[in-house]
């Protein structure tokens, strides 16, 4: 998985994708890789996980090897206009900025394209061995993958046409770039990763790398019956709702492709020491 040139991290709400993105980038960076880790949506997740209060979109040194940044839509696509279109500064146009910020917000796919575009840019021009974007989620990721072939569409021709297929080429290019869907073994969060599998395989958006399983519990390795021969109290009743959970998370596992599993990490933990868990475990997935 870490041999790409770009992974785009993807997950419901709530499953831990902004601590397997850190964990990603923590683990090539551990392995001498050189590593630009980016916030594409939100810029406190990701940088909780990182140990820093916060991420900008001037790139921010984490440890040696990996950097890490934020999209912000307007400083991306002011970057956008004038490296890649010859456009001054947006700030510099007067009345003609608010067209440009009216246009990013209103016409579809220009948000996004700005967003994922940055992250492209990246992995494609930038001085990394590795490009890890924690990404939207699985709601959001569809649109952000269709965007530099909406663009397309709607430009036509020019230089905007050109720079959207050399996206759409970089995202479609398996050897480059992957997606990695970060799950829990629950009904809801298994029901959206696997109609995520199945919009972008039909569409051909990007090819999946993984399907990760976070908070898998292991089995409790006691036979039933010596879990009834238990004096009734807490260590039955911790029992009894172990098993009890392990066997719906096992239900919820059988409907998903094999993948890394993240074993569900007991006590407290602060997010960084969650991220650099995950990222000496991922060694042993």
């Amino acid at each position: 998985m870490l041999d790409k040139r770009l992974l785009i991290i993807t997950g419901k709400g709530g499953v831990g994708r902004s601590a397997v993105s850190a964990a990603l980038a923590l683990r090539a960076a551990h392995e001498g890789k050189k590593v630009l880790a980016i916030a594409m949506t939100d810029d406190t997740g990701l940088a909780a996980h990182l140990g820093v209060d916060r991420l900008d979109y001037a790139q921010t040194r984490i440890q040696p090897g990996l950097q890490a940044m934020a999209i912000q839509r307007p400083a991306a696509l002011n970057e956008y206009l004038r490296v890649q279109l010859g456009v001054p500064r947006v700030a510099q146009l007067g009345p003609v900025a608010r067209a440009f910020d009216a246009v990013a917000s209103t016409a579809p796919g220009i948000r996004e394209v700005i967003t994922i575009g940055k992250v492209l840019y990246e992995a494609r021009s930038g001085p990394w061995d590795l490009v890890v974007a924690d990404g939207p989620p699985t709601g959001q990721i569809g649109s952000h993958l269709r965007a530099p072939t909406t663009v397309a569409r709607l430009v036509g021709t020019g230089r905007v046409l050109d720079q959207t297929e050399w996206m759409s080429h970089l995202l479609a290019d398996d050897s480059a770039t992957g997606m990695v869907i970060v799950t829990i073994p629950e009904e809801l969060p298994v029901t959206e990763t696997l109609q995520s599998l199945e919009d972008v395989r039909e569409e051909g958006l990007v090819t999946t790398t993984a399907v990760v399983v976070n908070r898998a519990l292991p089995a409790l390795g006691i036979e039933t019956d010596d879990i009834d021969r238990l004096e009734d109290g807490s260590a039955k009743e911790a029992a009894l709702l172990h098993v009890a959970l392990y066997e719906e998370q096992q239900r919820w596992l059988r409907d998903l492709p094999d993948g890394p599993q993240i074993p569900y990490l007991f006590g407290l933990h602060t997010p960084p020491e969650v991220a650099e868990r995950i990222a000496d475990l991922w060694r042993l997935l």
